[in-house]
């Protein structure tokens, strides 16, 4: 047998080894794109499976990464991009006006955190959804009081006057005349009737549950839970509001004409810490067919109506309320002692 050349032998094994390096190479080359623990996607690549961060295509991280351009999600709290995601336990949304659902604020949408995250620029949130108030017996009556009721004369009061336990002797500047039957007075400042605690029978014991459930309505309108609070600092003066629970740790003051629109089911609970006060010349409006006897003004202190003011709802007061020179009220007043008026109109609302 004739023998090779050395250098055809070499010339060999120099081919079989390149033709190896180029097998290993294409198997290295077709691996897999993924990785179990932390490789991040790129561009369409599939996501990571523990916390590696999506690409532009909007992947998924299932514990945590954040999501990129796409508006992609994190279900423990990454934030979402700029196509306005959703954060399950916290995370804030991006520019569209996303929500979080326990807490984080929305984005320049005007979005409602529900559980006490701020709305953003799109205005007050909604926050619909109040009962009325139960004013059970007490509704009878346009001023309920305990300790007095006394105007600046002429009044033009439109309903009925109860006072108790105090007598009609607390009922001062209507020049009250006493009815043949000792059940109720009556004033031509009032169209309706007076009834106070030491009238005849049955007016004495009217007065008592009637007393005793304006207390009522009282405390279940200042039980209810808010879905505002400290609202302007306690300066509502110019705003327009949403029907809902409203509450202030501190007084009230309505310096400007404020607006409270809803529809004719629609229910406002104004929940005042301290004092309520509307000043001169200043009107609360009612639009879009809201209601009189369903705003509900809770006041732990007195409530001040400067002159010439105007206000629509059921006034619930702890102490005194207090009407100046020409002020006026569609609703009720409903004072735990007094009520004084100056030459004001008190008309009742509308059943």
């Amino acid at each position: 047998m004739q023998n090779e050349p050395l250098d055809e032998i070499a010339n060999r094994s120099r081919s079989t080894a390149a033709a190896v390096m180029l097998l290993l190479a294409c198997a290295a080359g077709c691996g897999s794109c993924s990785s179990d623990t932390s490789s991040d996607g790129r561009l369409n690549d599939a996501g990571s499976s523990t916390g590696g961060s999506g690409g532009a295509g909007g992947a998924k991280s299932s514990t945590g990464g954040s999501g990129g351009a796409g508006g992609a999600v994190s279900s423990t709290g990454g934030s979402g991009g700029t196509g306005g995601a959703v954060s399950s336990t916290g995370g804030s949304g991006g520019a569209g006006g996303a929500k979080s659902s326990t807490g984080g604020s929305g984005g320049a949408g005007g979005a409602k955190s529900s559980t006490g995250g701020a709305g953003g620029a799109g205005g007050l949130p909604a926050v619909g959804g109040a009962l009325a108030v139960n004013l059970r017996s007490a509704g009878a009556y346009v001023i309920l009081a305990e300790s007095g009721i006394s105007t600046v004369p002429p009044a033009v009061i439109t309903g009925d006057l109860g006072i108790s336990p105090m007598t009609a002797t607390s009922v001062t500047g209507f020049s009250l005349i006493a009815d043949s039957t000792n059940v109720f007075s009556t004033s031509t400042q009032v169209t309706g009737k007076v009834y106070a605690a030491a009238d005849a029978v049955p007016t004495p014991s009217n007065l008592i549950t009637a007393i005793g459930d304006m207390d009522l309505a009282f405390t279940d309108a200042a039980g209810r839970a808010p879905g505002v609070t400290e609202l302007g600092s306690g300066n509502i003066g110019g705003m327009t509001l949403a029907p809902g629970v409203y509450k202030w740790g501190t007084a009230l003051l309505i310096p400007s004409d404020l607006t409270l629109n809803g529809s004719a089911t629609a229910v406002w609970i104004f929940q005042i810490a301290q004092t309520l006060t509307v000043s001169n010349a200043v009107t609360v409006h009612l639009t879009g067919g809201a209601l009189a006897k369903n705003v509900f003004w809770q006041v732990a202190a007195s409530v001040d109506l400067g002159t010439t003011s105007h206000l629509e709802g059921i006034v619930l007061c702890q102490t005194m309320i207090n009407l100046r020179t020409g002020a006026s009220i569609t609703g009720r007043l409903m004072a735990q002692t007094a009520v004084t008026l100056d030459t004001s109109t008190v008309t009742q609302p509308a059943p």
